[in-house]
């Protein structure tokens, strides 16, 4: 086998995904001598098409905001629809406690992930494609070695200082390292794919995205510029232990099952097969090292419902440079920085979770179908749905009453929505079945 060395370099970011992106764009900004190593090409297909609208200000700093407001389809807002009421929502953006940031984009990920990526270029950073890292091995005096094989199967190895795992829901150094953790409360699966055809909105509304629940689960409609829609649907793996057929099959089912998506996809064609992932919620038991440091969804993965993916990554990116640069640097003050950074990305992870945790269960969907104000409780909600969990906006005491709200609510009916909880609970523990229906494929 043919072997080839690379001189040593301040850090590797394996990964080109958003977190990746981001880190390398800043560091290499900053001076430092980085690589960022993508085992496959852009542009390339990933789902995650909703952005937030605190997410802005971070691509404007990165210096991309034009270039993904030419991509993107503007997004004031999100609609909710349900077969349980007989009228629907919409929450708009700039209703939250910080009216500043009144909409965001729905964009494709592979144009928008190849925006970011490009941008690493530009700020000098080192890209390599085609490079999938095989081993990382980590030495006393401080050093990482990665092992990776290109596209020709040559091995490549390399020493660097410090090491960005960046590598998305491959979790490369958390499997590695035996860190991942699969979640025990919130388990989910999801088929998808990009259609024709849509019922969609006009003027304002026609970039917002619109969530339905139903019996199982709960779908999404995501609206891009070019008139395809992007629509799928999360729900329990044992769910899909019920039926029978292919993907395809499956998701059609699952949407006659839903009068309202039934109405809005009656014209529909999928442009792609459908596609399905499983085993949704995951998180590390540990987000960083004496050389290391676990970014975006290498770290953790919660449910899509409240489209926190690609802004959980951005954020963890700025504030885990600056525990990159601390390392380098050799900084007195490194162990606040880390511990600031864990702080604030568990934070995040845990304002997401609590709401996506209740998503389905009835008391949740009463409140989100009669929004009220009371104590600012909505604009705090909103404020929240917005992305605004980072800065220092107001949200933790109308946060903390609208969970009050929901505790009271959830006793209201409290058969009802125990056994969405029960529900839960036992799909929690049933994976398997969504292997079997990958397995099948899809029919076209």
């Amino acid at each position: 086998m043919m072997e080839k060395k690379i001189d040593q370099s301040d850090v590797v970011v394996i990964g080109g995904g958003p977190a990746g992106s981001t880190a390398a764009s800043l560091l290499a900004e900053k001076g430092w001598n980085v690589e960022i190593w993508e085992k496959d090409s852009h542009p390339k297909f990933h789902i995650g098409e909703s952005l937030l609208p605190h997410t802005l200000p971070i691509l404007e700093r990165l210096g991309v905001l034009e270039d993904i407001e030419k991509i993107g389809l503007r997004k004031y807002g999100a609609e909710l629809l349900s077969p349980y009421h007989q009228h629907n929502v919409t929450l708009y953006f700039k209703e939250a406690l910080d009216k500043t940031h009144p909409y965001a984009f729905q964009v494709r990920r592979a144009q928008f992930d190849e925006i970011l990526f490009n941008n690493c270029k530009k700020k000098g950073a080192v890209v390599r494609e085609g490079l999938e890292v095989k081993d990382v091995r980590f030495s006393t005096n401080n050093q990482v070695t990665l092992v990776a094989m290109d596209r020709q199967g040559v091995k490549v190895t390399k020493t660097t200082r410090f090491l960005v795992d960046a590598s998305g829901r491959q979790t490369f150094l958390g499997t590695q390292l035996g860190l991942k953790q699969r979640s025990v409360t919130h388990n989910s699966a999801a088929l998808f794919s990009h259609f024709t055809g849509v019922v969609r909105h006009k003027g304002k509304d026609e970039g917002n995205i619109s969530i339905c629940w139903f019996n199982q689960g709960w779908f999404w409609i995501i609206p891009f510029r070019d008139g395809i829609t992007s629509v799928g649907v999360v729900c329990w793996p044992s769910y899909l232990k019920q039926r029978k057929g292919s993907a395809e099959e499956f998701f059609w089912d699952a949407v006659h099952r839903c009068p309202p998506m039934a109405e809005r996809m009656s014209q529909a064609k999928s442009v792609m097969p459908i596609m399905a992932t499983g085993n949704y919620s995951y998180q590390c038991s540990s987000m960083l090292g004496a050389n290391y440091i676990l970014l975006g969804d290498a770290f953790a993965f919660v449910d899509p419902v409240f489209s926190s993916g690609v802004h959980l990554a951005l954020n963890s990116a700025i504030r885990g440079v600056e525990v990159v640069e601390a390392t380098l640097r050799e900084m007195p003050e490194l162990a606040e920085k880390q511990q600031e950074f864990v702080a604030s990305v568990k934070r995040g992870i845990a304002t997401y979770s609590w709401f996506i945790h209740r998503f389905t269960q009835p008391a949740f969907r009463a409140l989100f179908m009669a929004p009220k104000n009371y104590f600012r409780m909505k604009e705090a909600v909103l404020s929240v749905l917005a992305g605004d969990v980072f800065d220092k906006t107001p949200v933790t005491i109308p946060i903390l009453l609208f969970k009050v709200v929901y505790y009271v609510t959830s006793f209201l009916d409290l058969p009802g929505n125990w056994a969405q909880v029960r529900l839960r609970k036992g799909n929690a523990r049933d994976g398997q079945p969504w292997t079997e229906l990958m397995s099948r494929g899809t029919s076209q």
